[in-house]
């Protein structure tokens, strides 16, 4: 027998129906609106059993609500993003715009996971400090893209010269160069044993403009509207959260401030994860463009480029276009 083509458009419907029509549900799709999360942080955050997560998550999959993407042996779910010709893709928009209008009841067991995640990097930063460079020249070294990055920066439309911020400026390869063009250079990273090896750099170079603070990005409600820049040089890679990192620094950046990020594009060689301290395998040009533009920022130029060890790199630049909302 022949299927109508109303059938096509009713099951499809009473999946998005069924996945609506749960409270739990509708919390894990605003869980999911700016950052992807395991089985295991979704069952810790909104205090659910694994099991009850796992048939959940099934529901929303279902329903094209939810998407997966594997980091080593994790996977990790995030919100889809919807199709142009998707024929409820309307509906579902809907659904997503009312869930992310509501309080988000759930911020203290979100946090939780951010503190695991980040004490994981902390410890991995601790024990590898010192061959932390090594292992990271492994994928790409500063020089491999210091000048495209340098370039990039020359050419952002500033709103001036005066504030500059780097967050996990690491051994401080950069810091020479924004310290000659910029007034005052914060670097910014919650690892005391990389801080240790940027200040011993900014001591030998005289570097007097730049300033060194051990902390995370929560540091920076103390620097609202502060920068006309910031840089992020393969940082990304090992956030706990990029959604609230965005945030964070749109937060501190002035209006038509800039923020310039250099990161790994998606990639599927788990090795970095044991070797480097990744939490993410790189990420889809579109991620970021998501999360900046949910932090009020605007995309400006970028550049991408691949290494010959099967890497590739994006270089963006995002410039800040309406205030940013405190999280």
């Amino acid at each position: 027998m022949l299927t109508s083509p109303v059938d096509h458009f009713a099951e499809p419907l009473a999946q998005l129906l069924k996945a609506a029509g749960d409270d739990l549900r509708l919390a894990i799709l605003q869980v999911l609106a700016r950052d992807s999360y395991g089985v295991l942080e979704l069952s810790q955050a909104l205090d659910v059993k694994q099991s009850g997560m796992s048939h959940h998550l099934k529901v929303l999959a279902n329903a094209g609500l939810v998407v997966t993407r594997r980091e080593g042996n994790t996977i990790f779910y995030r919100r889809s993003t919807l199709a142009p010709d998707d024929p409820l893709a309307s509906l579902k928009r809907e659904l997503f715009r009312q869930i992310d209008a509501l309080e988000l009841p759930f911020q203290a067991g979100l946090k939780l996971v951010w503190h695991e995640r980040a004490q994981a990097s902390r410890r991995f930063f601790l024990e590898n400090a010192d061959k932390f460079r090594a292992q990271q020249d492994l994928i790409a070294s500063f020089s491999v893209y210091e000048s495209h990055i340098s370039e990039l920066l020359d050419l952002s439309p500033l709103p001036g010269r005066q504030s500059v911020l780097e967050v996990g400026p690491g051994a401080g390869e950069f810091l020479p160069f924004l310290s000659a063009r910029f007034n005052e250079v914060l670097g910014l990273d919650n690892s005391p044993q990389m801080l240790a090896q940027a200040r011993e750099l900014v001591d030998e170079q005289r570097l007097a403009n730049v300033r060194l603070l051990e902390g995370d990005t929560s540091h920076l409600t103390a620097f609202a509207n502060t920068f006309d820049c910031a840089v992020l040089n393969m940082v990304l890679h090992h956030t706990p959260s990029p959604a609230t990192l965005f945030n964070d620094i749109s937060l501190s950046l002035k209006m038509q401030g800039v923020l310039l990020v250099t990161e790994l594009c998606l990639h599927d060689q788990n090795w970095t994860q044991q070797a480097c301290g990744d939490i993410w395998l790189g990420f889809a040009p579109e991620d970021l463009q998501e999360w900046a533009s949910s932090s009020g920022l605007e995309e400006g130029q970028s550049v991408y480029f691949a290494l010959r060890n099967g890497f590739q790199i994006q270089l963006r630049q995002f410039i800040k276009v309406a205030p940013t909302v405190s999280q």
